[in-house]
Formats: structure tokens, sequence, C-alpha cells
């Protein structure tokens, strides 16, 4: 199993309140809720360490579907079965399979905008703050093709109404956390709000998870991306 401490492989807890932790990596203390029963801690930022490949894969792709992008992303080195790197991946898959299913942008710079934003969405997010950062990172992929600020009207109300129905699909199946199940979830409800609103039309895969055996906490036949 992979889905656990980084560092010894041991199980995580979580706390209520946020501690001031040091990163057994970098070094760097934060404030996190997270750390392993042996008490090692891996800030966000060395968890996802590895991710500027991220844009590596997605300017070589030429796939309409977001899927197929993301599991290309899943299978670098650097991601785990859980973590903050997916609040990244889901919108540079979206992000990706748009512009090559005709939607106008410019690949480079949404993907170096997509990295910076969805790495201030912590770890833990889905637990904590009850919004997962896959289902914000589909919304931070609408923000970006729409150009989105605070101060919009239109690209406002659909970045939301984007992270609203990526999360509505999310807490539809419920928990505990699984950041493949999630990032999927995120996924197709992004493909079909980007058709719906945008005219845009990227491929809906069937996807099957081949990564169940590495999650401890795989809820089995209740996740749609488990198959019997």
């Amino acid at each position: 199993m992979n889905d656990e401490c980084v560092i010894c492989g041991a199980g995580l807890e979580y706390s209520e309140r946020a501690e001031l932790m040091e990163c057994s990596l970098c070094r760097r203390k934060v404030y996190s809720r997270a750390k392993c029963v042996n008490g090692h801690y891996v800030c966000d930022e060395c968890h996802s360490d590895g991710a500027g490949g991220i844009v590596s894969v997605c300017m070589k792709s030429g796939s309409r579907n977001p899927a197929e992008i993301l599991d290309a992303m899943m299978s670098l080195p650097f991601c785990h079965m859980h973590g903050p790197e997916h609040h990244i991946m889901v919108g540079a898959a979206l992000l990706t399979a748009y512009r090559n299913a005709g939607g106008e942008i410019e690949l480079e710079c949404a993907l170096s905008e997509m990295l910076r934003r969805g790495r201030e969405v912590p770890g833990g997010a889905c637990g904590f703050w009850g919004a997962c950062g896959a289902g914000i990172s589909a919304g931070i992929f609408v923000s970006i093709v729409s150009g989105s600020t605070p101060l919009s009207v239109e690209p406002f109300r659909l970045s939301h109404m984007m992270t609203s129905r990526a999360l509505a699909e999310i807490g539809g199946i419920g928990g505990p956390r699984c950041c493949k199940r999630d990032s999927y979830l995120s996924l197709l409800a992004g493909v079909d709000f980007v058709r719906e609103n945008f005219g845009v039309e990227m491929v809906k895969p069937e996807i099957t998870c081949k990564f169940f055996h590495q999650n401890n906490q795989c809820i089995g036949l209740r996740c749609p991306f488990r198959k019997p």
C-alpha cells in the first residue's frame, strides 16, 4: 500500500486542531492536522515535488480524453495514491483536453496558472473544508478558461457552478476520501459542464479504476469506477 506515510508507510492520523509540524523532508515548519502514527510529517510542497512533470505530459498530449491525460500524470513517479498533487492534475487534464477539443486557450500559460492556483489548495481540504481539492480544481479550470476574477459576472457564475457540480458528485458518493475517485468524478462533471456551457466536446470515457489495490480505504463496489 502506498496511500499512507511516504516516509515509512505507516498509517496516518488526523487531529481536529492544526499543530505546528516540522516537515520530515525539508524541515519547513507549518501548521497541519495530519501526521503518521510514527510522527512523520511531509508538507504539501514536498508531497507534490515533481509536479512540474505535469506540464510536460500535458504539452505532449493530443488527447480529448481528460481521464487518459490524468492517468498519464498519475503514472508519474511523484504522484501518490492520495495527496494535494491531485488538486493540480484535475484542472490540468481538463485544460489539455479542452484545448485539444478546440477550446481557445494558450495551454502552456494556462497550465502554469493551474499549477500556481492548485498548489494553494491544501491537502485534507476534503475533510476539513467540506470541499475536495479535486472538485475545486475543476472550478479553477473553468475560472482560467473563462477569465474569471472576483469582479466578473458570467465567468464568476460559471466557475462556481462547475465547482458545485463536481462537489455534488463527490458528496453523493460519500467518504472516506479517495483522490482517484474524486478526481475522476470531477473530470466527468467537467466534460458535461463544458459541453453545456462552452460548446466544446471533450471525450467522456468509461473509467475503470486500476488503483484500488493501493487504497486501504477503498469503498469497493460503492465506487462507480470499481468494476465487479
